[in-house]
């Protein structure tokens, strides 16, 4: 499954696994860009096993009803690329009253991948992957204004965002560990996507470049059985010496917890 699938990285990673063989869920928000997305995949591969599934990531009860969905469609996951992500110059709340940006990027990934480990580990050895960005070196994370109240800026929010991103990489890996799941972040590069332009207004590498660390995650032999890393052009790097303290890790993720609501959800379990 391919979260952020209609365009840019998430589709091309999309049309690259598919071109490997794998039966995809390409997600997307909107039905009618999503099944433009299938048709191209299955155009350009040749695939016909590909499926689409719905949910807008401003939304925690879309989010829940995806999974729903994607446990109505199959009994197992043996791969989930976290990828959908949003840019915002000005600060707005979502429906559930979060900041867009951190909603999107990071609580909503953490969400549904927590509900639907139950079908990555009946899928073991599997695997998740989580589409970060170089940006997360320049987060700075005030615990008491996550959401940006006080203070917000655009590139700042998508920063810690993608520290989220990675936080939460590092520390499902660990609450995983033997269980045949594994866990690892990528930063694509700079890659010539509407958020990229929206945000950072620059142009980058094709998206078909920006997807080929996140394939060779979900696919290599080479990083089987590896958990708990970050990844740039196909290899290991470091990350921020933030991202790498277990105690933010432990905090950030019980902070995603409580305000998404994960303690009511019986897959959380799966990763307690």
């Amino acid at each position: 499954m391919v979260t952020g699938a209609t365009d840019g990285i998430g589709r091309e990673t999309a049309r690259e696994l598919a071109a490997r063989g794998a039966r995809v869920l390409l997600h997307g928000r909107d039905a009618r860009r999503a099944e433009a997305a299938l048709r191209y995949v299955a155009f350009s591969t040749g695939n016909d096993e590909l499926e689409v599934v719905l949910a807008d990531f401003t939304s925690l009860r879309q989010v829940r009803t995806l999974a729903a969905e994607v446990h109505r469609r199959t009994d197992r996951l043996d791969v989930l690329v976290d990828n959908a992500g949003v840019w915002q110059a000005r600060r707005h709340l979502t429906g559930d009253g979060l900041e867009t940006t951190f909603q999107v990027n990071h609580l909503a990934p953490f969400l549904l991948t927590n509900l639907l480990l139950d079908l990555l580990l009946a899928a073991a050895p599997s695997r998740v992957i989580v589409v970060s960005s170089g940006v997360h070196h320049r987060a700075a994370v005030d615990l008491g204004d996550l959401q940006g109240a006080r203070r917000y800026d655009g590139i700042s929010a998508y920063g810690l965002s993608k520290l989220g991103n990675l936080l939460f990489t590092y520390e499902l890996a660990r609450r995983l560990q033997g269980t045949g799941v594994t866990a690892n972040a990528l930063h694509p590069g700079a890659v010539s996507t509407k958020l990229l332009h929206a945000g950072f207004r620059a142009s980058g590498d094709s998206p078909a470049d920006g997807a080929r660390t996140a394939v060779y995650l979900a696919s290599s032999p080479d990083v089987a059985g590896e958990t708990g890393g970050y990844y740039v052009d196909e290899r290991s790097a470091s990350s921020s010496p933030a991202s790498y303290d277990r105690e933010l890790q432990r905090t950030f993720w019980e902070i995603s917890e409580h305000l998404v609501g994960l303690a009511a959800d019986r897959p959380s379990r799966a990763a307690g």
